[in-house]
């Protein structure tokens, strides 16, 4: 057992960055930019100012708890440490929708884009040749994945820079008059409760910086690194999101889209011309890559934690290779589910992602709670703030997002998880044998 190998400690704190930036995705604000117009009734960038906000108390919370227990799981170790495994299991079993159908999206994505721009290849054949690449990046290494994704993350964040800096000269070009406080304003026929509904949409842009909390172990000084990488993840985002929704009402005030879904691809002719929109999609296919590379990395991290524990076979799940040291069976695992992608629709995938990220969200907020302010007992007033108000606030909003999901959304998250029910139910029943049969044969060399 000694000789047992572990993960490979080696990923500095912007490594770690850059590998949750590449789960969020920045160019994400062009993929989802028409539903979150229109969600939004045009205000987008009050819309992205409140999603922010939301979501900051619940990455709080993920950094909190990323310090108490600086190890791999993400919100599966922080339940079974706080509560206990058998909540624990059921809450890792639901983020496996999150982390495993963001494989099968990125899988999805790929192959649209390309098939698009290359109509003489079927999208099949860019899916299955992404699925092979991402395997072999990830059984090599996460340092390489960090590396790969440090580059393509650095070119959409390139790309966002040369967008508002095309914004902003097409704003000086203009003669009419400029009003810096316009994307604030609120029309007559837009209430508070209409732009909250367009940010309880945007949320999902921020979705990611929970993901390198599955990477605790591989990271040098995770107690310190994790919650750090966090905030710098979702305060990169906020920026990014922030002013180029802002430079693009400024000189954009009424924008009309045919399909909201090539919204983001018509945004990019009108601001840039045909070269920025081919540009587009060329950082949107980067952009897309490296969220596999980054989901694959963070769902056979979670797999190895559920494996290395016994809540999923050990033998196979809790593996690692003795030269790369990765989880290889829980790879090649996640790249044949991932070509899923060549028989689901992307609607039901997303549907899968919502489910298990905020569930995971509400309990990591709650378990801040129960760790801090009840066990712990820091009740002084800085303590109220942080362990008993700001997650409660992350829960509630949280809570909210969970009320607006639809009811397929609901119907599926709930299946997997009473799937997930029924197998912790067996482990219990086979764990309890077990103990049964070792408990008989002690009885019978006693009495022999």
């Amino acid at each position: 057992m000694e000789n047992q190998p572990t993960l490979k400690r080696s990923l500095t704190l912007f490594q770690v960055v850059f590998l949750g930036l590449a789960w969020m995705t920045p160019m994400i604000f062009f993929t989802s930019f028409g539903i979150s117009y229109e969600s939004s009734k045009g205000m987008l960038t009050v819309a992205y100012l409140l999603a922010f906000l939301a979501i900051f108390f619940t990455a709080s919370s993920y950094g909190k708890m990323a310090k108490a227990f600086p190890v791999s799981g993400s919100a599966l170790t922080y339940i079974t440490k706080v509560m206990n495994p058998f909540i624990g299991f059921l809450v890792g079993w639901v983020i496996l929708l999150d982390y495993l159908f963001s494989c099968i999206i990125a899988n999805l994505m790929f192959g649209i884009n390309l098939h698009a721009q290359f109509p003489s290849v079927p999208s099949y054949i860019w899916i299955i040749l992404l699925d092979i690449v991402l395997m072999v990046i990830n059984i090599i290494g996460i340092k390489t994945s960090a590396n790969i994704s440090k580059l393509f993350v650095c070119i959409q964040i390139a790309f966002i820079a040369l967008f508002c800096i095309l914004v902003f000269h097409n704003l000086l070009q203009n003669d009419t008059s400029v009003h810096l406080a316009g994307p604030f304003a609120m029309g007559d026929s837009i209430t508070f409760s209409t732009i909250l509904a367009g940010a309880s949409i945007i949320c999902f842009s921020f979705l990611g910086f929970d993901s390198i909390t599955a990477m605790a172990e591989e990271t040098i000084n995770p107690k310190k690194n994790i919650p750090r990488a966090i905030m710098i993840i979702i305060s990169v985002a906020g920026i990014l999101y922030f002013s180029t929704s802002y430079f693009l009402q400024l000189a954009y005030p009424e924008l009309k889209f045919s399909n909201p879904d090539t919204a983001g691809f018509y945004v990019a002719n009108l601001v840039g011309g045909k070269i920025l929109g081919a540009i587009f999609t060329t950082v949107l296919v980067f952009a897309v890559f490296t969220q596999g590379l980054s989901s694959v990395a963070t769902v056979t991290r979670l797999l190895y934690v559920m494996g290395r524990s016994a809540q999923l076979p050990k033998k196979s799940f809790g593996y690692l290779h003795p030269k790369f040291r990765t989880p290889v069976f829980n790879v090649v695992l996640v790249s044949v589910i991932s070509l899923l992608g060549l028989f689901i629709s992307l609607d039901t995938c997303i549907k899968f992602v919502n489910f298990g990220a905020l569930t995971a969200f509400m309990f990591v907020n709650l378990s801040v709670i129960l760790h801090y302010f009840i066990k712990e007992k820091r009740r002084t007033l800085k303590g109220i703030i942080a362990y008993l108000v700001s997650p409660l606030i992350g829960a509630g909003f949280i809570f909210y997002l969970l009320t607006q999901l639809d009811k397929d959304s609901l119907l599926m998250g709930l299946s997997w998880l009473a799937l997930g029910l029924m197998y912790s139910l067996y482990l219990v029943a086979r764990k309890k044998k077990r103990a049964l049969v070792k408990e008989q044969e002690n009885v019978t060399v006693t009495v022999e």
